[in-house]
């Protein structure tokens, strides 16, 4: 299955990395249940992929006053992190996009704009053996306001001396959407990969 773009010439290619580069979502998953077992912290994964596009310490934040819960934040982040990274070897690239950054690579900028820590995001694309085809990477602690805010987006397009306008965000949330869109983007949806 293809992924078609929508028409026009775009000057720079932004990419979301979890769940639209790298199939990810299913590991993260995984991560967050054994980071928050321990503290008897329910995530439906429903919940999980509405949430998708949130910075990992938002999320906990979100998850310990919905719950009543007084989890370490930056304990669980740090715990999460690490099981990620236990799972990476079963990590896989998204063929509809992979397929489009061989397509484009050399003829356009890349960015990554994702809510996930540098360390994952460098990691997850390492793993694939991707990470040098990516001239910009903003994640969650180069900006204040995560998405839908359209801050992350633009830091990318200044940082690669593009035009908004001529940009084209590859994202595979509603949020993500959101914030390409309020960021005077075009931008193409990527299905969720998710398979439950």
């Amino acid at each position: 299955m293809s992924l078609p773009l929508p028409p026009g010439e775009f000057a720079a290619y932004l990419f979301d990395c979890d769940g639209t580069i790298v199939d990810s979502m299913p590991l993260h998953y995984l991560a967050w249940q054994h980071a928050l077992d321990e503290w008897g912290c329910e995530f439906p994964e429903d919940l999980f992929y509405a949430w998708g596009g949130r910075p990992t310490a938002d999320i906990v934040v979100a998850l310990n006053e919905q719950q009543g819960l007084r989890m370490p934040v930056a304990t669980v982040v740090e715990n999460r992190e690490r099981y990620y990274q236990e799972l990476l070897p079963q990590l896989a690239a998204v063929p509809e996009v992979l397929a489009h950054i061989h397509d484009a690579h050399r003829r356009v900028p890349f960015a990554v704009v994702s809510g996930s820590t540098r360390a994952s995001v460098t990691s997850s694309l390492d793993a694939l053996g991707l990470l040098d085809r990516f001239d910009v990477l903003v994640c969650a602690d180069d900006y204040t306001r995560a998405k839908p805010d359209p801050e992350a987006f633009l830091l990318a397009a200044r940082q690669l001396g593009v035009p908004p306008d001529s940009c084209l965000v590859f994202e595979d949330t509603d949020l993500g959407i959101q914030a390409a869109t309020a960021a005077g983007m075009a931008s193409v949806r990527v299905p969720q990969q998710r398979t439950a």
